[in-house]
């Protein structure tokens, strides 16, 4: 006779056509949530564009006073940043339109991440086992909170400073920087949505230490290796410019040498669950 943990145990069988029914549901829900977030930016466009696209394109942005106070406070007016030489563009009819729509698309996945990983997490976590469900909990917090950070790095600290870069290099002074509405969107959505999926690294890590394919010392003896990856990596995820890859690879490295503790203590404790199950046997 089954007990009653048995029975909250228990899963109800499911077949094969069945968990698509289940992923579907669970997918065209992930997809409302964006469109509704997206809805809601592109009703918005003046605060989406004026406030939040061109913000890090404007000198009273957030960043740039912090940096002008940081100068005022250390003696270095080199740090304040009164001017960005640039124009913006937009050299095809259907420009403004389709830059409109991909911002506030993007804009959609950003605000309903949180949601739409709780929907991923709600599909997978009934396969998993008790044990791997309680040491799992809190998963989509921490999700959430790695992700929330990447976002608002990009935003802050990567997009003010990769526009600032870009807006004053020149190769020569016949050349003016005029750049194109599309160039200037994409580049900031990659470094925003490029910084939060980078800073899932804690989590990757977590998942495939308890798994055993990654352990600590694994990661230790490949740290050089590492870095070679968070550079590559930075390149993939962010425009091609040094100063972009260098802002990225800074807090991955960081992230790394977190996910090395957060492997360490994922295999502590499985050392000793092994241990007291062995003393128990």
């Amino acid at each position: 006779m089954a007990t009653p943990l048995d029975q909250i145990g228990e899963e109800k069988e499911m077949s094969f056509i069945d968990h698509l029914e289940e992923l579907r549901w669970h997918l065209i829900r992930s997809v409302i949530a964006i469109l509704i977030f997206s809805i809601g930016a592109f009703i918005a466009v003046d605060f989406v564009f004026n406030t939040i696209v061109f913000g890090p394109a404007k000198t009273d942005f957030w960043t740039f006073q912090q940096l002008c106070k940081l100068g005022d406070l250390i003696g270095s007016q080199g740090l304040c940043i009164d001017s960005l030489d640039f124009k913006i563009q937009s050299r095809q009819m259907t420009g403004q339109f389709t830059m409109h729509i991909t911002s506030s698309f993007a804009l959609g996945i950003i605000a309903a991440f949180p949601y739409v990983f709780w929907e991923f997490w709600r599909f997978i976590s009934p396969g998993l086992h008790m044990t791997e469900r309680s040491v799992s909990r809190g998963a989509v917090f921490s999700v959430t909170v790695l992700f929330t950070t990447g976002v608002l790095f990009g935003y802050f600290i990567m997009a003010p400073l990769a526009v600032s870069f870009l807006a004053g290099y020149q190769v020569s002074e016949l050349v003016n920087n005029e750049f194109d509405i599309t160039s200037y969107v994409s580049t900031l959505t990659t470094l925003v949505l490029g910084s939060g999926l980078l800073f899932q690294l804690p989590i990757v890590v977590y998942f495939l230490s308890k798994i055993g394919v990654v352990t600590p010392s694994l990661m230790r003896r490949y740290r050089k290796h590492a870095i070679v990856v968070i550079l590559i990596l930075g390149a993939v995820f962010t425009p091609p410019d040094p100063l972009s890859q260098i802002l990225i690879a800074f807090p991955l490295l960081g992230l790394y040498q977190f996910s090395i503790f957060i492997s360490g203590r994922v295999h502590k404790r499985a050392a000793k669950r092994a241990k007291k199950e062995a003393l128990e046997s």
